[in-house]
């Protein structure tokens, strides 16, 4: 039979708990003398511990002095050790003053200055006339172009990098390289968004598809028209995803359309949007048209289209985002600087963001490192200019 268990009286364990508390002896002996376990013996000795808490013993004056002077130790040793982490690099003797003046003056609410200018050798009639010294020409230039390198940081929706900060600069007669302005927006803490992870939406039709590839990953061209580029993405929305197409044009989005539900076919229909700076008549016959190998781009009615306005159809490779890359390039822009910062609760607020996006800030305001830091309407207009003339 298994053994039964024990059960013990509460007088037994008030005169075992007071053997403990009274003897001084080890819980462990105390329980091997009353045949006990002492795991027990020692639940019921913190239980009486916690139900009968011992007084604080007074402390002598002698005490209390010697308990304040190891925290003042310890908050001092404290002290020094965060104060060190932050000075690294300022003990060494070759250390410039005005460097370590400048740290004592960014922590002086933290730390007080004199044990600052104790710990870093610097006297304090230095630091007070470091201070107190006159505004030099280079600190001054910093100081204004800080303010305008975070004017065009915020003008460009937080999505400017230094190269283009200093060419936006430039643009406006501003002298700076690209090294100071990456300083300036280290110290202003102005930092560009960054892009998220790739994800693949493109699915491969039915058929199989016979056009070659034409444009061999050449984007570039003498004028515009002569190469074009079509792709489609989507756009998660609180009621659900979003097509966004990119009908057949020129390098830049000049249309653009979306839809409630994947498109069929990327065909230019009555939805899309064009661009009021230019028209159909800039494409180039036959201009070969790059897109992905996805079924709206091989169904028979973007087949069709294609053959009445004398567009050949150029497709890449499946799965390789590389052979329609200005068409994903400017997709993946889109996401990281406008789409992936904001929420969408409906399509039609979707919709107008997109509007807002290509027409107003992409298209003109802008600047482009493959078009030499210059808009996409600039580009054009200069285009447009040297054919005419």
């Amino acid at each position: 039979m298994p053994e039964q268990r024990r059960r013990f009286s509460p007088q037994f364990k008030a005169e075992a708990v007071q053997m403990v508390i009274e003897t001084g002896k080890p819980i462990a002996v105390v329980a091997r003398e009353l045949g006990i376990h002492d795991g027990t013996l020692g639940n019921w000795v913190n239980a009486w511990r916690r139900e009968h808490p011992e007084p604080d013993q007074p402390v002598n004056p002698t005490e209390r002095a010697r308990v304040k002077e190891m925290e003042e130790e310890i908050r001092r040793l404290r002290m020094e050790n965060e104060f060190l982490k932050k000075s690294r690099g300022l003990l060494r003797p070759d250390a410039p003053v005005a460097v370590r003046c400048a740290l004592i003056d960014a922590e002086k609410a933290t730390y007080p200055v004199a044990w600052m200018c104790r710990m870093l050798r610097v006297p304090r009639s230095t630091f007070y006339a470091w201070r107190n010294r006159a505004e030099t020409a280079t600190t001054a230039r910093r100081r204004q172009l800080a303010e305008q390198v975070r004017r065009v940081f915020d003008a460009s929706r937080g999505t400017y990098g230094c190269r283009r900060v200093t060419a936006a600069l430039n643009r406006e007669g501003i002298a700076c390289s690209v090294g100071l302005v990456a300083d300036l927006m280290r110290e202003l803490g102005l930092q560009a968004c960054q892009p998220r992870a790739y994800k693949r939406t493109t699915v491969p039709g039915q058929q199989p598809v016979s056009s070659p590839d034409l444009i061999a990953r050449e984007f570039t061209a003498a004028q515009p028209g002569t190469r074009l580029v079509g792709d489609i993405t989507y756009l998660r929305t609180g009621p659900g995803r979003a097509g966004c197409s990119w009908p057949p044009s020129s390098t830049w989005p000049p249309a653009w359309s979306s839809a409630g539900r994947p498109p069929t076919t990327c065909a230019p229909a009555s939805s899309s949007t064009p661009s009021p700076w230019r028209n159909d008549t800039d494409i180039y016959a036959p201009a070969p048209c790059s897109t992905a190998i996805a079924a709206q781009y091989t169904s028979a009615e973007f087949a069709r289209f294609c053959t009445a306005n004398k567009i050949r159809t150029s497709v890449g490779r499946t799965g390789v985002c590389w052979d329609n890359a200005a068409a994903e390039s400017f997709f993946a822009t889109l996401k990281n600087e406008m789409y992936h910062r904001q929420r969408f609760d409906t399509r039609a607020r979707a919709s107008f963001a997109v509007a807002e996006y290509i027409e107003i800030f992409y298209n003109r305001q802008r600047l482009h490192s493959a078009l030499d830091y210059r808009t996409p309407a600039e580009a054009l207009t200069e285009s447009q200019t040297r054919i005419a003339a």
